[in-house]
């Protein structure tokens, strides 16, 4: 706990709006992603109302706000973003009122892998260079995120920060078991069929951090379309290498993924969730429950 106070103490926070709220209120939060909103909920517990500007089972990677969206934007006491370039239409929207709201990085801090294949879509928060924005497929980088997350809270509403610590201890031993889990799960599996194609590359922070090699035919951004050439050159990876599997992602057309399969005959060996999760009552509700959903369909179609 004192670790994380201490964290708490030194994180990184961009104010706009600090001034409490009465005890008695609940938080107004916009997070931009589902994901996002969990961890926000899951930290904030009953002293937020946290709602997720984009739905699940939506891709963000498409998402345009609305002038209604603009609207929850300036009304919110804290508006929470992932960062690294992840939601590049923030930059266009006009919130530089009186009332804005405190608006927080949740991935500050986090060291971000450059891209140096596919698109180059993204930049970082200094622009600095493209970077791959997804990051919480790394579970060490969503308990950054967790205590981004648990500061900025701590900083608008300084009433509930017991509270608030409480909830971020909680929920970072779960994450720190999700971790040991994900990493026991997959040594199970033979290193030669530690490797898998995707639709669209959103799992380089897992790759890194799990020792799973994915090749995706998109880029970064799912907006993306591979020429025939790019497709052709996958195909005989494919083949080269044996690869064993071709998952599927929500939120993401499946033909490219199926016309793989089709040519290669290599078995499509289930559905991931990269960029959000499911409604509330699915397989993955939560961030927490999103991983462990993914692990389990990568071992059962990887697995001897």
């Amino acid at each position: 706990m004192q670790s994380l106070i201490k964290f708490i103490s030194v994180a990184f926070i961009m104010v706009i709006g600090t001034m409490s709220v009465h005890a008695t209120e609940k938080l107004k939060i916009i997070a931009s992603f589902s994901i996002l909103a969990d961890i926000t909920q899951k930290i904030g517990g009953d002293f937020v109302d946290v709602v997720s500007l984009v739905d699940p089972n939506a891709d963000l990677h498409q998402f345009e706000p609305r002038p209604t969206d603009i609207k929850r934007l300036l009304e919110a006491d804290i508006v929470i973003v992932n960062g690294l370039g992840f939601e590049p239409w923030l930059g266009r929207l006009n919130l530089a009122t009186k009332t804005a709201p405190m608006q927080i990085i949740a991935s500050q801090g986090v060291m971000p892998l450059a891209l140096d294949r596919h698109d180059h879509t993204h930049t970082g928060a200094n622009d600095t260079g493209p970077v791959d924005p997804h990051a919480w497929q790394d579970v060490s980088n969503v308990r950054l995120y967790a205590k981004n997350i648990a500061a900025a809270l701590i900083t608008r509403d300084p009433d509930h920060r017991a509270r608030y610590l409480e909830n971020l201890a909680d929920y970072d031993a779960a994450l720190e078991t999700l971790d040991r889990d994900i990493r026991g799960a997959l040594s199970t599996i033979p290193p030669e069929k530690r490797k898998i194609v995707t639709t669209h590359d959103a799992f380089g922070y897992f790759e890194k951090a799990y020792g799973l090699a994915m090749i995706a035919p998109l880029g970064v951004g799912s907006e993306a379309q591979p020429s025939a050439k790019d497709v052709a050159g996958i195909i005989r990876q494919i083949r080269d290498e044996a690869i064993p599997a071709i998952f599927l992602e929500t939120a993401i057309d499946p033909r490219l993924a199926e016309q793989l399969a089709a040519e290669t005959g290599v078995k499509i060996g289930g559905t991931l969730y990269a960029d959000t999760l499911s409604q509330k009552n699915g397989p993955a509700g939560t961030y927490i429950a999103m991983m462990e959903t993914n692990i389990r369909t990568l071992t059962a179609a990887l697995a001897p």
